[in-house]
């Protein structure tokens, strides 16, 4: 961020007390200034015109011109980086925002008007910023997605391992939900299970784990405490929760805590990939993809001294480059790679465990 300069923010809610609480947070940090406000997307849209902000936090439930209405004009016309701030009854709402288009989201506690907003203060300035750094055009590469790859019949694969012999981990921050819809659409690899750490809220990541069974051939799901890990299965961290992967007798199975006052990230990509080392040693393909911060370095040390593998995605495609900025630093990546090449590099890796080519898709 050039010195002097300010974040110019648009502040879009239907309600005049989120507006004026939500522009007294932002306008409280001195590298931010709100610029205007507005009460609907058709007001929204006059404004955007006019003040060409660099970041908007948009309200989804609004009349007249509702945020979605809003936010599919914005991508069309003038692509900005949208934070959406929205009731937790919508939660639904919130992910059809990310697919189209919407850097990321923060749940209103307390409802749709209370005075509870003020508890969203930092992470609030935190996305701002990360918004105004990002590279909203990478996020924009991955909103329209639909599976390439052949849907495969209801006949098991021509090959399948006899027993889980590898693993791959993801983790993600923000603009994670549309990498990973993007991922996952352009492959089908039924001989690995996939475990995923998303940060998401708790009540989110029930709702992205069926929209991605949607946009992909996998199997997806949010992960339960206790369950078996099977190939070609996705599986979700519940959001404010971690998730990590154990050996018991032939099995590997999942288990789930609750978050703690002292974690930072829950889910954790870090405990998820310590947990699939400890497990699996060196059969572990661990993918780093854009995020905030530096969940995930940690993990991905304990991959790399197990043996295992770390791929991360790029500066040039990741919306925000600092969790994969982070291992990279740190020596941990054996390979920089753009979201699109990922799947290549996966394939690649799954060949070391005999696997024939003709049914790597």
């Amino acid at each position: 961020m050039n010195v002097g300069k300010k974040i110019r923010v648009l502040v879009v809610d239907d309600s005049a007390f989120n507006r004026r609480t939500i522009t007294r947070m932002l306008s409280s940090h001195p590298q931010i200034e709100v610029v205007d406000t507005a009460y609907d997307g058709q007001h929204a849209i006059k404004k955007v015109r006019a003040l060409d902000p660099d970041v908007i936090t948009l309200d989804l439930e609004m009349p007249r011109m509702d945020g979605f209405s809003f936010l599919r004009w914005l991508m069309q016309h003038h692509p900005k980086p949208v934070i959406v701030v929205s009731a937790h009854e919508g939660d639904r709402n919130v992910i059809r925002a990310l697919e189209m288009g919407a850097f990321d989201f923060i749940p209103k506690p307390g409802g749709q008007i209370s005075p509870k907003l003020v508890m969203i203060r930092e992470e609030l300035i935190a996305k701002v910023i990360a918004a105004y750094a990002s590279k909203p055009q990478n996020l924009q590469r991955t909103v329209h997605v639909h599976p390439v790859v052949p849907k495969p019949s209801s006949v098991e694969p021509a090959w399948v391992p006899r027993k889980l012999a590898q693993i791959t981990v993801i983790g993600a921050s923000t603009g994670g939900p549309q990498a990973i819809r993007f991922l996952l659409s352009r492959c089908y690899l039924p001989w690995t299970a996939i475990l995923i750490a998303q940060h998401m809220p708790p009540g989110f990541t029930r709702l992205f784990a069926e929209r991605l069974a949607h946009v992909t051939h996998f199997r997806v799901k949010e992960a339960e405490h206790g369950e078996t890990v099977h190939p070609g299965t996705v599986y979700i961290a519940p959001g404010g929760h971690h998730m990590e992967i154990f050996r018991h007798a032939r099995q590997v199975r999942i288990e789930v805590y609750p978050r703690e006052r002292r974690d930072r990230y829950a889910p954790s990509v870090d405990r998820l990939f310590m947990s699939a080392a400890a497990a699996f040693g060196p059969n572990v393909f661990g993918i780093i993809l854009t995020g905030m911060g530096d969940d995930g370095l940690l993990g991905a040390r304990a991959v790399k001294e197990r043996g295992g593998t770390i791929v991360v995605e790029s500066e040039g495609s990741a919306t925000v480059f600092g969790m994969p900025k982070a291992v990279i630093e740190r020596g941990y990546a054996d390979a920089a790679v753009s979201l699109e090449r990922i799947p290549d590099v996966w394939r690649q890796w799954l060949k070391r465990y005999g696997i024939p080519p003709q049914t790597l898709p």
